[in-house]
């Protein structure tokens, strides 16, 4: 059975080790524990979190990454065991081999998946366009007819009118959705390294220096989760991306979506797709896990 991902968000939190347990404390108060045969990663993103080396050792030696996060809530360390359980050094291992024919399929069913989003995206909005449901079951192995771009240009003159952009220099529409997409590309990252996966080794996305490549192209299919939260607060007049804005956008990764075991938040649904990919690395499975469109959108469809 997988472990579990323990999420540090709150901020002062200390972290120990308490006989077999990872304790979590604020200014000596016990909040909590958690049985590290249980863990299988823990994510650092609360201002002033504290840990020991002790913790360190203890999460390396059951297999367990410690991933510490900036301000923005992307990562920028991982504590990552070089021993311990056998199945790190495997994914890694089949990560880095799989093939160009699988990669290809991949992102066959990643952009297939976006571009379905799109349109659960756009009857939400008002503006269906049931041609994106076509494009969607057409996409061929590594996109090779460029569906994706095609599928942007008429998504994007549907949910923002035609004189829009994508830009992200731009502080219209734009700058809400560049501040989303943070939110969105740091949870893919920390589910990636939870999973056990590397994040600059990408299926599509090949930006040079880019560390977190993959991250790139796993958060495509949740992407349209984002555009619909920026859509609603444009409609109901916002044009300044105010503290309360940022943390409507953040709100994305709690999102209730649809999915065969219920509702699941959004970022739970990333941790099993990054999860997902690393069974089908390991060729346990077949293809990747995605969700279904939020349950707050789903009256929408038609």
């Amino acid at each position: 059975m997988p472990g579990q991902i323990v999420e540090i968000s709150s901020n002062g939190i200390h972290l120990s080790v308490e006989r077999g347990f990872l304790k979590l404390s604020r200014e000596g108060e016990k909040l909590g524990e958690v049985p590290f045969d249980n863990i299988d990663a823990v994510v650092v993103h609360g201002h002033g979190a504290t840990f020991s080396a002790n913790v360190c050792a203890r999460l390396s030696n059951q297999g367990a990454p410690l991933i510490v996060c900036g301000n923005n809530h992307s990562p920028v360390s991982v504590v990552w065991p070089i021993q311990g359980h056998h199945a790190q050094g495997y994914r890694l291992q089949a990560q880095a081999n799989a093939s160009l024919p699988l990669k290809k399929r991949l992102w066959k069913d990643i952009v297939s998946a976006k571009i379905a989003a799109q349109a659960a995206a756009l009857n939400h909005t008002g503006n269906p366009l049931p041609g994106l449901r076509l494009m969607a079951r057409t996409v061929k192995s590594g996109d090779s007819e460029n569906m994706e771009a095609q599928a942007a240009r008429r998504y994007w003159k549907h949910l923002f009118g035609e004189s829009f952009r994508r830009d992200r220099q731009a502080n219209n529409q734009n700058a809400f959705l560049n501040y989303g997409y943070t939110v969105l590309r740091a949870g893919t990252a920390r589910a990636i390294l939870a999973a056990g996966l590397h994040p600059s080794l990408a299926i599509m996305h090949e930006s040079r220096g880019e560390a977190l490549r993959l991250a790139d192209d796993l958060m495509e299919p949740f992407r349209p989760w984002v555009d619909t939260l920026v859509h609603d607060l444009i409609e109901r007049g916002e044009s300044e991306l105010t503290l309360e804005n940022k943390k409507a956008l953040a709100d994305v990764l709690r999102l209730d979506m649809q999915g065969p075991r219920g509702a699941s938040p959004l970022q739970v649904c990333i941790d099993r797709m990054a999860s997902s990919l690393a069974r089908v690395y390991l060729k346990e499975q077949s293809a990747l896990e995605f969700p279904g469109p939020p349950f707050a959108l789903a009256r929408s469809a038609p």
